[in-house]
């Protein structure tokens, strides 16, 4: 797969379609370490998440970043969307009684060309 350098004149579009494929990369890599989806692009009344997944008893609510290096998709983990992403579990939580038992996390997966996705576990707490 071929992955465009990130421009600063880069559309919407375009940026939306990066974060997809970059999104699908961090899927396709949990699963193949034994995660199983829950939901993907959840959009919720206070916010979105980028993906949820569970193996056994841990729930993960994941936030998918790509930069050029992984310490730059790191960074861009900003307070503000770790609020939203808190407030959107809260929210999914509250519709899915069923997931409240389970350990939540909150992870990351940064995805950079041409190397594979780094899992950042407990990437950061609730705010």
């Amino acid at each position: 797969m071929r992955w465009p350098s990130p421009r600063k004149s880069e559309d919407g579009k375009a940026r939306r379609s990066r974060g997809r494929r970059a999104e699908l990369v961090a899927l396709l890599a949990l699963m193949m370490r034994g995660w199983r989806p829950v939901a993907r692009n959840l959009k919720t009344p206070v916010g979105e998440i980028d993906l949820v997944m569970r193996r056994g008893s841990v729930l993960a609510v994941i936030e998918v970043k790509t930069r050029a290096q992984y310490a730059e998709a790191a960074e861009s983990i900003l307070p503000q969307q770790q609020a939203r992403i808190a407030r959107a579990t809260e929210w999914l939580l509250s519709q899915r009684p069923d997931l409240a038992a389970l350990t939540i996390r909150f992870d990351a997966v940064l995805v950079t060309p041409g190397r594979w996705p780094k899992h950042l576990v407990d990437a950061y707490s609730r705010p």
